[in-house]
This record gives structure tokens, C-alpha cells and sequence, in this order.
């Protein structure tokens, strides 16, 4: 009887220390399956387009997202047509090209939405999203660009957007990822594997 009194309160024991155990460990297991917060998305920005439709960012979600400044009259004005293949070539994988007109560099997109569509057309065959002309820099800067340049709003990197062609590129969720130079070219192999790596 001594023997049995001894056995259970051993089991006993047992029972109360995996308990134990088990409970510790909950706190730390939770804490490895929370789910990271994330950052910030261009999804949340509507703007108009060039024909002055609605432009839904969050239309978009699930797709590599470029957003370049444009304008009409620069010596960088042929990267149209590297953005456009750029477009042909990776539109069927998820990318979309958004243009934004802006007339913010030494005056070179003086032209009306209805010119710079033309324009855009008529040269360069462009077939991806063209917006109404916006500002994208100074007191003026249009949201989106805030967001873009801004670390405070996009958690990923600040910058200046430099010259026309400044090149933004967003993953699937929205989020910015990684900034390229006016003079880096849309076809260059800079830009092509940092789209092929998302």
C-alpha cells in the first residue's frame, strides 16, 4: 500500500512539472509565430489618370509596381521606349509600369494631359498607365511622391527624386523596395534583377 501511495504521488509530480513546462513554453511559442507587421503600401493611393479616369492603386495588388516621373521634351525622353519593352516583356509576370508626368525639371512636360497622351502614343507606342500631370517635388509634391520619397511614410528609404526617369520599384504587397537613378536605363540589368528577384 506504501508502494502505491509512493507511485502516485511521483505521477502526480510528473504531471504537474510537464504542466509547467508546457506552460512556459506557450509564451515563446506564440512569440515565434506572430506575424511581422507590414509596412506601408502605395495600395492605399487613388490618382487620375491621363484620361481622367480613376487610377486604383489597390487594383494592383499582387504585382511588381515601377513608377517612373516622366516628361516630354528631356534628353532622357527615349527611356519611353525602354519602359515600354520593359512593360511588353514583364506584363504577363506581374509588372505594371505607372507613369507620372511632372513638369518639375527645367520645364521639359509643358504639354497638357491630352498633348503628353498623344505624345506618349504617337512616339512610343506607350501602352502602360500614363497619370495626369503631377508635381513630385516641393510645397507641391502629389501624395503619392510624398510617400515614395519620404522614409517616415514608406518605413524603407528617403530620397530626392533627382531629374526626370527616377525610377520606384514596389513589391506585390506595395511596398517600396528599392530606388533607381534617372540615368539607370529601364532594360539595364540593374533593373531587370531587381524585378526578377521579387
Amino acid at each position: 500500500m506504501k508502494n502505491i501511495v509512493v507511485i502516485l504521488a511521483m505521477l502526480s509530480f510528473s504531471l504537474v512539472s510537464c504542466g509547467q513546462n508546457q506552460k512556459n513554453n506557450t509564451p515563446t511559442l506564440t512569440v515565434n509565430n506572430e506575424k511581422k507587421m507590414d509596412k506601408p503600401s502605395i495600395h492605399q493611393f487613388k490618382v487620375t489618370d491621363i484620361n481622367g479616369e480613376e487610377f486604383n492603386f489597390a487594383k494592383y495588388a499582387g504585382y511588381k509596381i515601377l513608377v517612373v516621373n516622366t516628361a516630354s521634351e528631356c534628353g532622357l525622353t527615349p527611356q519611353y521606349a525602354e519602359l515600354q519593352s520593359l512593360y511588353d516583356q514583364y506584363k504577363d509576370r506581374n509588372l505594371i509600369i505607372v507613369a507620372f508626368p511632372a513638369n518639375n525639371f527645367g520645364a521639359q512636360e509643358p504639354g497638357t494631359n491630352k498633348q503628353i497622351a498623344t505624345f506618349c502614343q504617337k512616339n512610343y507606342g506607350v501602352t502602360f498607365p500614363v497619370m495626369s500631370k503631377v508635381s513630385v517635388k516641393g510645397d507641391d509634391m502629389c501624395e503619392v511622391y510624398q510617400f515614395l520619397t519620404q522614409k517616415a511614410k514608406n518605413l524603407t528609404l528617403g530620397s530626392t527624386v533627382e531629374w526626370n526617369f527616377q525610377k520606384y520599384l514596389l513589391n506585390e504587397k506595395g511596398e517600396l523596395v528599392q530606388m533607381f537613378s534617372p540615368q539607370t536605363k529601364p532594360m539595364s540589368a540593374e533593373v531587370i534583377r531587381a524585378i526578377e528577384s521579387l
